[in-house]
Parts: structure tokens; C-alpha cells; sequence
């Protein structure tokens, strides 16, 4: 690269190709090796938090429970209510605790990019999503009965049947994947280019522009900086989001009826 010029990031930055058993249906890059690694970072911290819990927790205990007790109030027991909340909690915490700590590698040095970034994991959360709020409303009122209660909207004019019934249908079985998927993914790429960009432009200013151009490298630092603790919030938000929206899908799903 020659003095004064910049470059931005290629899509093979973001999406890096295999780095092991190239050719092979089981071939990793390295944003697959950051996934497996934050997967495996997830269970020790659970294994370690809670494998000789003490009535009063203290150290990791504390903050895993802390974690535990917001999604359980905040999101399984405030839209589900304490019973349906209790049974979901389950889920609930294993998608909000794996979001979290999939979105948290795209601020650690070295991994530099949330494994969310890419749609397969976001699809795959968005399909367990999708098959357990179906699967809870088709049980509790059978297959016909709850296709018709999330579609057919009550004590309308039969004429606007016509509009609201594929309106309905395409939200409730179509979009809500889709959005889910799309939603946390764009973010955290999102999120990842553009840290990308601020540290690659101080980068190019420090050690690549012109004399005169050095004196913006503090201010794309700072940029950068600020930028990263913004994406702390993301991270934690998007986890929030999406096993927020999942407990909102489950509630609507166990009130059809009621639609």
C-alpha cells in the first residue's frame, strides 16, 4: 500500500476462508473456530459457576445467578407469567446466555467478530424459536384450530378477511423468523464493520498516511473506543431482544384464542 492511500476491508476479512479440514464437509473458518471457542467458553463459565454452589453466592456464582435472575424476571416471568415462565426458563436462559456470549467475542482482541455476524447461527436460534412457539400453540388448541386463531382476526367485517388473513399469516409464519434472523445478524455485522473501519483507519493513519494526516489518528482512536463500549450495549441488547421476542411469541402462541 503505498503512503496516503487507504484501503477498506475486503469481504474476506469478514468472512475469512477455511482454515481446517479444507474440502471436507466438516471444514472451520476461523469464524466457525470463534464460534466453537465462545460455545465452549460459555459451558465452562456455567460448569464453573454453579458445579459447588453455596446458598450465598459470591465470585462468578453471583454474577451467573445475577444473569439467571434478570432473565427470569424480566423476560420469562414478566410477559410469560411465574408458571409458563418457570417452564420456559430453561430456553429462555440458553438463548439469551448463548447470544450474549456469541455477540461478546466481536469486542475481544484477537477474535474481533461476534459468530453472529454470519445468518447460520441467528437461523439456527430463530428455528428452535419457531418450531417451540408452533409447537406450543398446535398442542393446546390442535393444527387447524390454532392456524385459524393466529390468522383469523375477530370481530372484523368479513370483506376485510380477505386483506388481514395473508397479512396475518405471512407475520406469524413467515416474517417472525425471518425478522429474528436478520435482526440479530445485521447488527452485530454491522457493528463488527464498522470497528473494523475506525481501527483500520487508525491503523492507516499512525503507520501509512501522510505527516500531515497523523494528527487524526487520536481522534479515530477515540472514535474506535467509544464505538466499542456502544457495542457492549449492543451485545447485551440483542440478547435481551431475541429471547424477549421469543417469550412474546410463546405467550402469543398460548393465547391464540384471545387474538
Amino acid at each position: 500500500m503505498a503512503a496516503g492511500e487507504f484501503h477498506a476491508p475486503s469481504l474476506s476479512d469478514f468472512f475469512p476462508p477455511a482454515v481446517l479440514f479444507e474440502g471436507t464437509p466438516f471444514e472451520l473458518d476461523r469464524l466457525m473456530l470463534v464460534r466453537l471457542l465462545m460455545t465452549a467458553v460459555l459451558v465452562a463459565v456455567f460448569v464453573l459457576a454453579f458445579r459447588s454452589p453455596k446458598i450465598v453466592p459470591r465470585g462468578l456464582q453471583n454474577v451467573m445467578e445475577a444473569g439467571v435472575v434478570f432473565v427470569k424476571e424480566q423476560i420469562a416471568d414478566e410477559v410469560l407469567g411465574k408458571e409458563s415462565g418457570k417452564k420456559f426458563l430453561p430456553l429462555l436462559a440458553t438463548i439469551f446466555f448463548t447470544v450474549l456470549f456469541l455477540n461478546f467475542s466481536g469486542v475481544i482482541p484477537g477474535l474481533n467478530i461476534s459468530s453472529n455476524a454470519r445468518i447460520g447461527m441467528p437461523l439456527v436460534l430463530a428455528a428452535i424459536v419457531y418450531i417451540v412457539y408452533n409447537y406450543v400453540g398446535i398442542r393446546k388448541y390442535g393444527f387447524f384450530s390454532y392456524i385459524r386463531h393466529s390468522i383469523v382476526v375477530p370481530d372484523v367485517p368479513i370483506a376485510l378477511h380477505v386483506l388481514l388473513i395473508p397479512i396475518e399469516f405471512i407475520s406469524t409464519f413467515i416474517l417472525r423468523p425471518f425478522t429474528l434472523t436478520v435482526r440479530l445478524m445485521a447488527n452485530m455485522l454491522a457493528g463488527h464493520i464498522m470497528l473494523v473501519l475506525f481501527f483500520s483507519a487508525t491503523w492507516f493513519f499512525l503507520f501509512d498516511a501522510t505527516a500531515w494526516m497523523k494528527v487524526f489518528s487520536p481522534f479515530s482512536l477515540l472514535a474506535a473506543i467509544g464505538f466499542t463500549l456502544f457495542e457492549l450495549l449492543v451485545i447485551f441488547l440483542q440478547a435481551y431482544v431475541f429471547a424477549l421476542l421469543a417469550a412474546v411469541y410463546i405467550g402469543q402462541s398460548q393465547h391464540a384464542a384471545d387474538h
